[in-house]
């Protein structure tokens, strides 16, 4: 059975947020490409106060009223989130989801492909045209491993400041399983100890071992990123073979690069695992990324994809490597028939299986949590609350003038 845990957030408006194929969302583009949306943490040419922009403008609305946004520019998916703070949580506004398979060759050629940066251009154009029809009082904009290997990184990063007005950050990978763990660590399972959150991107995996006490964010105790995601590692072990022989082969290389990849890190936690053996507690286990999602997906036997019946479920770990075996064994054309996979993730899909397989092996928890948030959320939640702890120091200062007048 299934287990669905309560989710930690509402969803006011998710007009827009996951594109069909050849679905189109238009962008007005008169925004001035020349004022980027800037983050909280970095350089911006200007700090002006307007939407998208760090700066508080005089007359901003009150803080719950003010909208905040993320964008996570990975290597397959560019993905927007915009949200207004609700208590501790948030309200989702508006989001945007778009496949742009950014780094698309990249293996091969060291570079972002011109084809492969424009498509993240005009997904990232349909970012700017929210940010600024959302008035978003304050973004932050990340982009991840394509951007991070690629040669050429560094120049698109400023051509889509030019042409879009967003400011991209090129974070490193111990931010980026920072910001993953920050935004879904409420999906894991109630307990105290050590447990192992997982995010399976594009271009690279992130493991982090945290150490979590009831009520309180997990504190991370270690971590290992290596530069195998679905899209890396699809491009590395070269195109799927047509006969059963030729697909376990190339299954079994897959999950060879990706064991030999983490075996420093699989060292390590087997110490953390015989400790919470040794205290008979259970080992837990959280996974945000489009390959858990997927497979939940397949477990639920969903028709179409369904954000709220995913997010938040906890599936044994035996069946998730079943149905990954039972994937990887199909041929591409069985596969595209798949009920949300498609023709768009059954490439992909056979080494998001193999990563996946692997870290079931690393960490053999019973359980595993699936999540449907990530990088994007745990940059809202770093938004806010900073922006929270702002608003309140100003209420302070406010009330301490009030009482000397």
């Amino acid at each position: 059975m299934a287990d669905n845990l309560p989710p930690t957030m509402r969803e006011e408006d998710r007009s827009g947020q996951d594109e069909q194929p050849n679905g189109r969302n238009a962008a007005s583009g008169d925004r001035n490409p020349d004022t980027p949306f800037s983050r909280p943490d970095g350089p911006s040419s200007n700090l002006a106060s307007r939407p998208g922009s760090s700066g508080v403008a005089w007359g901003n609305p009150p803080f719950h009223r003010q909208a905040f946004a993320a964008i996570d520019l990975g290597t397959n998916n560019c993905r927007l989130l915009i949200a207004r703070p609700q208590g501790e949580h948030f309200i989702v506004i508006d989001a945007f989801s778009r496949v742009v398979r950014l780094g698309e060759g990249l293996a091969q050629s060291g570079e972002l492909s011109e084809t492969a940066m424009d498509r993240a251009l005009g997904a990232l154009t349909v970012c700017a045209d929210k940010l600024r029809r959302r008035n978003v009082h304050l973004a932050r904009s990340v982009a991840t491993e394509a951007c991070r290997r690629a040669s050429n990184g560094a120049d698109f990063i400023e051509r889509v400041r030019r042409e879009t007005g967003i400011a991209l950050d090129i974070i490193s990978a111990k931010e980026e399983a920072r910001l993953a763990v920050l935004g879904c660590h409420l999906l894991l399972e109630q307990g105290d100890g050590p447990a192992m959150i997982f995010d399976i991107g594009g271009g690279s995996t992130e493991m982090v071992l945290v150490e979590s006490v009831c009520g309180e964010i997990p504190r991370i105790h270690d971590w290992q990123s290596v530069p195998w995601g679905v899209v890396s590692l699809t491009e590395t072990c070269g195109p799927e073979p047509d006969d059963d022989a030729g697909r376990t082969a190339r299954y079994l290389r897959m999950r060879e690069l990706v064991r030999d990849s983490l075996a420093p890190f699989t060292v390590r936690a087997w110490e953390r695992i015989e400790a919470e053996r040794e205290r008979g507690r259970a080992l837990r286990l959280l996974g945000t990324s489009g390959t858990v999602t997927t497979l939940a997906s397949v477990h639920l036997d969903l028709p179409q994809y369904d954000r709220r019946a995913v997010d938040g479920l906890i599936v044994p770990a035996e069946t998730m490597r079943e149905i990954a075996v039972k994937l990887a064994g199909m041929a591409p054309h069985h596969r595209r028939g798949q009920a949300c996979i498609g023709r768009e993730r059954s490439d992909l899909v056979v080494a998001g299986c193999a990563i996946l397989e692997t870290i079931l092996d690393i960490w053999p928890a019973d359980r595993l949590g699936v999540a449907d948030r990530g990088i994007r959320e745990g940059i809202l939640r770093s938004l806010m609350a900073a922006g929270g702890a702002a608003e309140r120091s100003r209420a302070a200062l406010r009330q301490a003038r009030r009482e000397r007048s």
